[in-house]
């Protein structure tokens, strides 16, 4: 599929999601759809929290307590406008323990699956915007950018399908975890349809992960590029500097081809990806080409790519997260999957000890192409080996004697996760 242009695509009555399973109303009288999705899900979301892994041990010492000018204060501020504005039993329903299970409750579709959630089209316009405020002050200019225009995309999908009701620029939540500190840890968290921050603090440090993005359709206008074009051409301009040797061992199929790619390389919904929704402990070995055996340019483009993943952050949180992709880069791997040339779709993977970036082009959801197309984009950062939602440095934290039962609803339990 190697066209750019969706709206040949855009047929509601050829797609069997667009039903009224689908409908927020509806959506309980159907338990083999909640079935389908819970009880794949549901199991994965009660294990323990371990992290992605390369091999199923989790590696120690990545990571440390340092700061890096996140900007906490501007995002104090901001959360505690936000809460203010809300009556008590909202804030109650987003205010969550720092360690609470539904950190990893985030999902990719535009249905409400917990009694919990608190949605921003349930709010009024000013505490939708003081809502969004915090998440504009948390991140870079480019990462809020992105937010705002995956938000309006999913207003734009509904409105073309006729989903408005499920598919809105409000249909996100947001959830505070633990209380807003400049010194205690404490987050955020906004997810829905092509959606997923998970923003973590401690003092001047912050987590940024998992993010997912995505958008179904990546389109452009005469004043922007299409979202997701950077990525594809720092990515193709990486590959075309592989000599044929080192292409070979990058690429691990040569076809996007549904039909092409063998069991548990390809899901229905995931695509190629193997770290989205409820993959916080899958075990995804090294795949591709090694880092450390091409040359410094190849080793400075994909730095570079990483820096298009990771550039939602501020300057000072974004440098100290290329710098700890940087000190691992010699056991850094890349794949790929699909053709490299300027009309076709692709995947890729970049993975090491602190990263797990991806990006997939895939088939239709919403629109009916059966195959991936280049006008539908999932990208991922996951930090492996347990610091997802800043988990690793929230052991740390009370390792050293932090107060780890400040707040009465946290139990006195730490983020669980094995060691």
């Amino acid at each position: 599929m190697s066209t750019l242009d969706y709206r040949p695509f855009v047929k509601p009555d050829e797609v069997p999601r667009l039903t009224k399973a689908m409908c927020r109303v509806t959506l309980f009288q159907y338990p083999e759809f909640l079935e389908r999705l819970l009880g794949i899900w549901g199991p994965l979301s009660r294990e323990p929290f371990k992290g992605i892994t390369d091999d199923g041990n989790m590696r120690q010492g990545l990571y440390s307590l340092a700061p890096s000018a996140a900007p906490v204060e501007q995002a104090v501020n901001a959360a505690m406008a936000w809460l203010a504005s809300l009556n008590e039993p909202t804030r109650a329903k987003v205010c969550l323990p720092i360690n609470a299970d539904e950190w990893r409750h985030w999902q990719n579709t535009p249905l409400v699956l917990r009694d919990t959630q608190v949605e921003l089209e349930t709010l009024d316009d000013r505490q939708r915007q003081l809502a969004l405020e915090l998440v504009q002050v948390s991140l870079s200019g480019m990462g809020w950018e992105r937010t705002r225009r995956v938000m309006e995309s999913n207003a734009f999908l509904g409105e073309i399908n006729g989903l408005q009701e499920i598919m809105n620029r409000w249909s996100f939540t947001v959830t505070i975890f633990g209380q807003p500190s400049t010194t205690e840890p404490w987050g955020w968290q906004l997810f829905g349809h092509h959606l997923a921050l998970n923003c973590f603090f401690i003092g001047r440090q912050m987590v940024l992960s998992p993010v997912f993005m995505g958008l179904e359709p990546d389109i452009g206008d005469p004043a922007r590029r299409r979202l997701f074009e950077p990525h594809e051409q720092a990515a193709l301009g990486f590959m075309h500097s592989l000599s044929e040797s080192e292409r070979d061992r990058a690429v691990l199929y040569h076809s996007m081809l549904t039909a092409d790619q063998p069991p548990g390389r390809y899901h229905p919904d995931d695509g190629r990806q193997v770290s989205a929704a409820f993959q916080d402990n899958r075990v995804v070995p090294y795949e591709g080409l090694r880092l450390g055996a091409v040359g410094a340019e190849q080793r400075k483009r994909a730095l570079e790519i990483a820096d298009l993943f990771i550039n939602n952050l501020p300057s000072g949180p974004a440098a100290a997260r290329l710098g700890e992709i940087e000190k691992y880069l010699g056991e850094t791997w890349f794949a790929w999957i699909g053709k490299a040339d300027d009309i076709n779709p692709f995947y890729f993977r970049i993975h090491s000890p602190v990263c797990l970036l991806e990006f997939d082009h895939h088939s239709g959801i919403f629109l009916a192409n059966k195959e991936p197309a280049r006008f539908h984009v999932h990208t991922m950062v996951r930090t492996p080996n347990g610091n997802d939602y800043g988990a690793d440095l929230l052991r740390q934290h009370y390792a050293q004697g932090g107060h780890q039962r400040s707040h009465s609803h946290d139990n006195g339990k730490t983020f669980h996760r094995h060691d």
